[in-house]
């Protein structure tokens, strides 16, 4: 339940002063068994929804932790899944309940509640379709967000014509940030944030091989740009989507009371 759903039903008379406190004392989290404590509040706090990380832990567990958040915020999003685990989401969460990312590593869970709208916009830009499962994780927190997002992938400068042919995307979506997910030496970002006027997140991606593989050659590429971007760590794509998000919600409120004014 939402902060403002408690206060109005203490306003109302549906409930006591002292359940609207309990009500919202049992906000900070929810105990999942002995594995998990939900940080149900956080997303109050910061602005940026606890995710669930399925690295390390058991598909049984992934979906006792997805279905206690689900019952306290209505939605859940987990990341870096693998087959096992998201045959186990599938198996527990209807059809029209469960939304994937593109080769269902990341996926989004809910009880029919949407995921709220906020009016600010995110472009995701990869490089590679190498590049797109990191790419992907990145729109879907944007998305869970509240941001539209917008999609270009495969631009690399390996044939950078592309990007040129595409960047009318942007020009027509209008994004708040940009999220540029690249592995090898890690280029595009800098490219990318020579063309446009809105903050730029750099991706580095461990795609690639030789000297500088596993993400590290792309990470000191973007350290070292030339243009302005910030950069998050290496396949840390929940990292740049909330960070994308964030300065387009932000955005998206100034605009809101703009159109006031």
């Amino acid at each position: 339940m939402e902060v403002e759903n408690i206060l109005l039903d203490f306003k109302n008379g549906k409930i006591d002063l002292e359940q609207a406190n309990s009500s919202i004392r049992s906000m900070g989290y929810v105990p999942v068994s002995d594995i998990a404590k939900i940080d149900t509040f956080r997303k109050h706090r910061t602005g940026i929804m606890e995710a669930i990380l399925a690295e390390g832990k058991q598909p049984e567990d992934i979906v006792e932790i997805a279905k206690a958040q689900v019952n306290a915020m209505g939605r859940a999003l987990i990341t870096r899944l693998d087959k096992e685990s998201s045959k186990a989401l599938e198996n527990e969460f209807e059809p029209g309940k469960i939304e994937w990312s593109i080769h269902k590593t990341t996926a989004a869970v809910s009880d029919g509640t949407p995921a709220p709208r906020s009016g600010g916009k995110v472009a995701i830009i990869s490089a590679g379709t190498a590049d797109i499962i990191v790419a992907e994780e990145a729109r879907m927190v944007a998305s869970e967000m509240g941001c539209e997002t917008q999609t270009i992938y495969d631009v690399g400068v390996a044939g950078f014509h592309r990007l040129i042919n595409e960047m009318l995307k942007l020009k027509d979506c209008k994004p708040d940030a940009i999220v540029v997910a690249a592995g090898r030496e890690g280029t595009l970002p800098t490219v990318v944030s020579s063309l446009v006027d809105v903050p730029v997140i750099g991706l580095p991606v461990s795609t690639g091989y030789g000297a500088g593989a596993r993400g590290e050659a792309a990470l000191l590429s973007m350290l070292q740009s030339c243009s302005v971007l910030s950069v998050v760590n290496i396949d840390g794509g929940f990292v740049a989507g909330s960070s994308a998000a964030r300065i387009a919600n932000k955005m998206a409120e100034m605009r809101k009371i703009g159109s006031r004014d």
